[in-house]
C-alpha cells in the first residue's frame, strides 16, 4: 500500500480552478518530486494534501489518502493529530518560517509540545546533532538571526522529523542555498529516508535536484500533471512538449558544453574596462576580503562564484561603490573608484549599476513600474518625468515587457517580470558595467532561461560588461567568459571559465563542481551534471 495517494485532485481559489485532476503517490522510503514553473500548482497541491489551503481555496473534487485513510474530510481537530505526528513539513524559506523571537531549541520543540511529548530538551539536542548542527548546546539557546541559511534549514528539518512522521513534504527546501550546502541538506534527507523509512514529497523547480534524488517525478504546468513516472524515464525520455522545454531550459555543465567561453583574462599590456587589485575588506575584526585581484575586458562577463560568506556580494557592492574597501584598487577605465568623494561616486554610478537578487524588495511597492524604470533618468540626467516615462516604455519593450504594464505596481507582476523591471532600470542610463548579484537564483528554470537570454541580447546590443555573482556553476558556465572562485574572502582560482571548470586546480573548485546535482545521469543523454 502506498504511503500517500492523491487521486483526481481539483482545487480552486474563489471559484477559479487552480489545480485539476492531479494524481501522484509516495512510497515508504522513497522520494516523489513535483517539478514545474512558478504558478504550476506545486505548492497548492502540497497545501491541499496538508489541509492548509487558505480560506478562499477549496478542494472541489478528488481524494488524498494517507496510509489508507482519506484526509479530505478531516476536521481541524483531526488534522492536529495528523500534522507533525504523521506528516511533517519543511517550508521553503527558513528566514520567514522560524519565529525570530523563539530560540532554536523552542523551534525544534514546538511540535513535541503540541503533541504532549516529554523530555523535549534532550530530544531537541539529539536532533540538532543528528542534522549536523555544530555545538548543539550553544545553538539550542541561540536565535535564528545568529545562524546561517543552511543551518536554519537544518533546524527546520530537525523540527519536521521530531515526532518521527511517516511522510515529509519539503517545499523548495534548497532553492536559495549554494551547491555545497544544498548537497549537505539533500544528503541529510536521503539519510533520514533510509534510516527512518520516511516517504518524501519534494517540491522543486530544479530539475537537476529532482533527477539526482527522486524515485518518481511529476511534471506540472498550469495546475495539471503533464507527465509522471520513474525519474530516469521522465528525464531521459520526456514525452510531453512541456517536459522537453523544461529540460531544454535547464542549464548544463558538461565537458561537451563549453561553447561560449572564448575570452581569457585580459592580456598584459592591454587596458581592461575594470581592474580590481589587492582588494581587502574588513568589518571590525572580521576580514571579508583578502587581496582579491581580477580584470574584466569590455563586453565580456566575469563571474564570481563561491559558497555563502565567501565574499562575492562584498566585491559586487565594492565595485558598485556601496562599500568603501579597507585597501586595494578598483579602476574603471581611467577612474580610481576608491578615491572618489560622494559627488564623484554619484557621477560614476552612471557607468556602474547594480541588480539585486530579490527584485521585489528592491522595487518600491508604491511606485509604478514606469516610474521605477524612469527614476535613474530623472535623478542622474535631470530629465523631465514625462520624457523619462516615454524612455521607460522603450526599455520595457527592450526587456520584453508590455509597455502597457507601466502603470502597474510591483505586486501585480510575477517574479520574472519584476526582475525584468530591475534590469530595465539598471540599463536605462546605458552604463558601461552592470553588477548582477544572484539575479536569477530565485527564478524557475524557464524564467531563468528567458532572463539569461535577455542579458546576452542586451550585452550584444549595448556592448555591456557584466559582473555575474552566483552560486550556480551551471549558470555561470552558460553565461560567463572568465571566473573568480572565492573561499573565505580569498580568490582561490581565476581564469577563463572553460579552463577553470574543465581543469580545476583548487580543492574548493573541485568540491563546488562535485556538489552540483545531476550525478545520477552523468555521461547519459541528460546534461544536468558534470
Amino acid at each position: 500500500m502506498s504511503l500517500l495517494t492523491v487521486t483526481d485532485l481539483n482545487v480552486s481559489y474563489d471559484g477559479s480552478p487552480a489545480v485539476q485532476g492531479v494524481n501522484l503517490g509516495v512510497e515508504p522510503g522513497q522520494m516523489t518530486a513535483i517539478v514545474g514553473e512558478s504558478g504550476s500548482g506545486k505548492s497548492t497541491s502540497a497545501l491541499a494534501i496538508l489541509g492548509l489551503l487558505p480560506d478562499n481555496a477549496a478542494v472541489d473534487a478528488g481524494s488524498v489518502t494517507f496510509q489508507g485513510r482519506d484526509l479530505t474530510g478531516l476536521s481541524r481537530k483531526q488534522w492536529r493529530g495528523i500534522r507533525g505526528a504523521h506528516i511533517g513539513l519543511v517550508p521553503q524559506d527558513p528566514n520567514n518560517s522560524l519565529n525570530p523571537l523563539k530560540t532554536i531549541g523552542a523551534a525544534v520543540e514546538e511540535g513535541m509540545e503540541i503533541h504532549g511529548r516529554g523530555d523535549r530538551r534532550a530530544r531537541a539536542l539529539e536532533l540538532l546533532e543528528r542534522v549536523g548542527i555544530d555545538d548543539p548546546e550553544r545553538r539550542y539557546h541561540q536565535y535564528p538571526h545568529e545562524l546561517s541559511g543552511g543551518m536554519k534549514q537544518r533546524v527546520l528539518i530537525a523540527a519536521a522529523v521530531a515526532l518521527e512522521p511517516e511522510l515529509i513534504i519539503a517545499d523548495e527546501p534548497t532553492s536559495a542555498l549554494d551547491v555545497t550546502v544544498q548537497k549537505t541538506i539533500l544528503d541529510l534527507l536521503d539519510d533520514m529516508r533510509e534510516e527512518l523509512g520516511l516517504g518524501l514529497l519534494f517540491i522543486t523547480h530544479d530539475l537537476a535536484v529532482a533527477g539526482d534524488r527522486a524515485d518518481q517525478i511529476v511534471v506540472m504546468e498550469a495546475g495539471q500533471v503533464r507527465e509522471s513516472g520513474l525519474a530516469a524515464t521522465v528525464l531521459t525520455d520526456p514525452q510531453h512538449p512541456y517536459s522537453k522545454r523544461l529540460l531544454a531550459d535547464a542549464p548544463s555543465l558538461t565537458a561537451a558544453d563549453f561553447t561560449r567561453q572564448q575570452a581569457t583574462p585580459v592580456a598584459a599590456g592591454t587596458q581592461p574596462l575594470l581592474r580590481v587589485d589587492g582588494l581587502m575588506q574588513r568589518f571590525g575584526g572580521f576580514t571579508a576580503l583578502d587581496g582579491v585581484s581580477f580584470e574584466v575586458a569590455k563586453g565580456t562577463t566575469h563571474a564570481l562564484v563561491g559558497e555563502s560568506g565567501s565574499g562575492k556580494t562584498t566585491i559586487g557592492r565594492s565595485v558598485a561603490m556601496f562599500n568603501q574597501p579597507t585597501a586595494g584598487s578598483i579602476r574603471l577605465g581611467g577612474t580610481e573608484l576608491t578615491e572618489l568623494d560622494a559627488a564623484g561616486r554619484r557621477e560614476a554610478r552612471r557607468q556602474v549599476q547594480l541588480v539585486y537578487q530579490n527584485p521585489y524588495s528592491s522595487l518600491d511597492p508604491r511606485r509604478t513600474i514606469a516610474d521605477t524604470i524612469a527614476e535613474p533618468l530623472v535623478n542622474f540626467r535631470g530629465m523631465k518625468r514625462a520624457r523619462a516615462r516615454e524612455a521607460a516604455r522603450e526599455f520595457m519593450e527592450l526587456v520584453a515587457l508590455d509597455p502597457d504594464m507601466g502603470q502597474r505596481l510591483p505586486a501585480r507582476l510575477s517574479g520574472g517580470q519584476r526582475q525584468r523591471v530591475a534590469i530595465a532600470r539598471a540599463m536605462i542610463i546605458e552604463p558601461e558595467l552592470v553588477v548582477l548579484d544572484e539575479a536569477v537564483s530565485a527564478l524557475d528554470v524557464t524564467v531563468q532561461s528567458q532572463i539569461l537570454r535577455l542579458l546576452d541580447d542586451l550585452q550584444q546590443e549595448l556592448g555591456l560588461t557584466y559582473i555575474f555573482i552566483s552560486h550556480d556553476l551551471a549558470v555561470v558556465n552558460q553565461v560567463s567568459d572568465t571566473v573568480s572562485v572565492l573561499g573565505s574572502g580569498q580568490q582561490v582560482e581565476y581564469g577563463s571559465t572553460a579552463e577553470v571548470f574543465t581543469n580545476p586546480q583548487a580543492d574548493l573548485t573541485r568540491r563546488l563542481i562535485e556538489a552540483i546535482p545531476g550525478s545520477r545521469y552523468r555521461g547519459g543523454d541528460l546534461n544536468l551534471g558534470l
